[in-house]
């Protein structure tokens, strides 16, 4: 059990209010924060007493003036609330962190920050990476995808996904009966380092909803929630662990009255639907703290499907997870009714219990409880020092169970660590690629020697990889070969090429048909940047080194590879090869109408990385 954490914060005074010589009715000590209405006036009877009203929350935050002695910056936000959302995820805990306040308090600017001032969003993520890179040191394995949406006009929207502008809001809530809540078809994107979630977060910020308002001049007109998913695995005391945590960053809309923020039209319809999740979220937090005080067993109806924000916070809020509200407040004179509104909001969130547990892998549990019941069965027998028929029934019998729990036992061990040694692989492999949008192209970047497969079958969709091995790669088209080929001519072991100290060199087997930079092999022969390999007379490939190619641009070398040399070929595959000809160690795709999607969508196997139009299973 664990009541959510809540804490304030106080920004300072923007253009408007300084305009209009607004009066600081705001004052933080320690965890009270006190609010002042200056239109009651000082004195001893009842009604003065309704002038000061004091709140005490975890934290109580002044960003009012930067040079105060007890100003709050980004960094101590991150010390106090941050810190505790990541070692809750390494531990296996769900976590969430919402931000709450009205438009313009600075809730977007406490979540994501700038970029010379990282919110809390981006600097939890860093630190995760940052404990992931310890961890691996010691053997751990991580697997990390991120998510991103928004809910404008109570529809949701995939921030990360390419497509037509209509099917943006298209995407549905549904709910597991184990998992909980969910929205459907919503992408979620593999990331190995920090960058990668960078620019997963500039991309998504920059297809949010904003739009301009008395109150706020890029004012959020939607709730966002970054959900980063955690999983770890790992080997304790010869003990699987595995563990898999949601982390829910949420930057809600700001709450407004419509006379405040000037809002007519559309942005009326939008404050509409904003306000109206916002006092849903308003009636699942009072429900729920009554539900914690309540003293009888009458159950308190928590109305969480009244609205798609609660509906997907319904774990955050009352269920599974550690909790965090940051309630941001203004502390002009002006803001006085909607201050107050957010004080009250965050104090009635203080009572909610939440009941967050470890999210432990079922099998890995049930190893544990196996292992646990064998190393009882041993004991027993052990002690068992009775004699006679009846005793050697009963040791038979334990010795039977014990067996059975033995061998149920080393085969789920066995499956959790062959699963999650292919998935080290995979990562691994993944690792050194990169993908990233260029236009209306996809760029596939690799750090390792690799071929790319030049194909002229006019069917073929997709760009194959094939990464060279440390040592040895061979290449045929027997199964057993690391690079399988089929037809045109190629052996059954048709040639190798090795790769040392990072110069690579292609071996032709005895009557093999290879071919570099239309010179027949017939002794070992180097691989440089560059060069196109055609093998069995119909297999074309470039050969692409990473390393040698940046240091050819630090040198400025201008010289590329003349392929129409190659006239043994036939015009399309010609046409094809000069389509790669301005390649340094990059292939890019062209006209990928689902990039980012693509982008996504790359497999690993011993017939090398194929990145595939419409191959929606093939995601790592």
């Amino acid at each position: 059990m664990a009541s959510v954490k809540v804490a304030v914060r106080v920004r300072p005074f923007n253009q408007r209010e300084l305009d209009l010589h607004c009066a600081c009715i705001v004052e933080v000590e320690d965890k009270k924060t006190r609010l002042v209405n200056n239109k009651i006036a000082a004195g001893d009877g009842a009604e003065s007493r309704e002038r000061v009203k004091d709140f005490t929350f975890d934290y109580s935050y002044w960003s009012h003036r930067d040079g105060d002695q007890h100003f709050a910056p980004q960094v101590q936000i991150y010390d106090d609330l941050g810190t505790d959302v990541v070692s809750n995820a390494l531990q296996g805990y769900n976590a969430c962190v919402f931000a709450y306040g009205q438009t313009g308090s600075g809730k977007t600017f406490t979540m994501m920050g700038s970029q010379s001032n990282p919110g809390l969003i981006p600097r939890i993520c860093e630190a995760l990476f940052s404990s992931m890179a310890e961890g691996r040191e010691a053997g751990t394995t991580y697997k990390v995808e991120v998510s991103y949406l928004e809910i404008y006009n109570e529809r949701v929207k995939d921030l990360l996904r390419a497509g037509a502008p209509n099917d943006l809001h298209s995407l549905r809530v549904r709910e597991h009966p184990k998992l909980g809540p969910y929205v459907q078809d919503l992408s979620t994107h593999l990331v190995h380092h920090y960058p990668d979630i960078q620019e997963l977060m500039r991309r998504g910020n920059s297809h949010r909803t904003t739009a301009s308002t008395h109150m706020n001049d890029t004012s959020s007109r939607s709730h966002a929630i970054f959900t980063v998913t955690f999983i770890q695995a790992k080997l304790q005391s010869d003990m699987p662990l595995e563990t898999r945590s949601k982390i829910h960053l949420v930057d809600l809309a700001g709450s407004e009255r419509a006379d405040a923020t000037g809002a007519t039209g559309q942005r009326l319809k939008e404050g509409a639907h904003i306000n109206k999740s916002l006092v849903t979220l308003g009636s699942v937090i009072s429900a729920l703290a009554e539900q914690a005080v309540k003293t009888s067993g009458k159950t308190v109806f928590i109305p969480y499907r009244d609205s798609v924000l609660t509906w997907l916070l319904k774990d955050s809020l009352g269920g599974n997870s550690k909790t965090i509200m940051i309630a941001t407040i203004s502390p002009a004179d002006v803001n006085y009714g909607e201050t107050l509104s957010t004080l009250r909001y965050a104090n009635r969130a203080k009572n909610i219990i939440n009941k967050p547990t470890i999210n432990e892998d079922p099998n890995v549990k049930l190893i544990r409880e196996l292992r646990e019941e064998i190393l009882n069965l041993k004991t027993m027998l052990q002690e068992s020092g009775i004699f006679g028929l009846e005793a050697n029934v009963e040791k038979g019998s334990l010795i039977a169970a014990l067996s059975q729990k033995q061998a149920k036992e080393k085969e789920l061990t066995d499956q959790w660590n062959e699963r999650w040694s292919e998935t080290h692989t995979i990562l691994q492999e993944q690792k050194t690629l990169g993908l990233r949008k260029a236009g209306q192209g996809v760029v596939l970047d690799s750090e390792r020697p690799h071929l790319v497969l030049i194909d002229d079958n006019l069917l073929t969709t997709g760009v194959t990889l094939y990464h060279l091995n440390n040592g040895m790669t061979t290449i045929g088209c027997l199964p057993t070969q690391d690079i399988r080929l089929e037809g045109g001519e190629v052996l059954e072991e048709h040639c190798i090429i090795y790769l040392q100290d990072g110069e690579a060199t292609l071996e032709s087997r005895p009557d093999a048909q290879c071919w570099v930079n239309s010179q027949f092999v017939d002794k070992p022969s180097r691989l440089t940047q560059g060069c196109v390999v055609v093998l069995g007379g119909s297999h074309m490939f470039r050969y692409n080194d990473p390393q040698e190619a940046a240091r050819l641009r630090r040198e400025g070398n201008k010289a590329h590879l003349n392929l129409s040399r190659l006239s043994f070929l036939s015009r399309s595959a010609t046409d094809l090869v000069r389509s790669y000809d301005n390649l340094s160690g990059l292939v890019t795709l062209r006209n990928c109408c689902e990039g980012d999607r693509h982008a996504r969508d790359g497999t690993s196997s011993g017939r090398g990385l194929d990145i595939l139009e419409g191959d929606s299973h093939a995601r790592a």
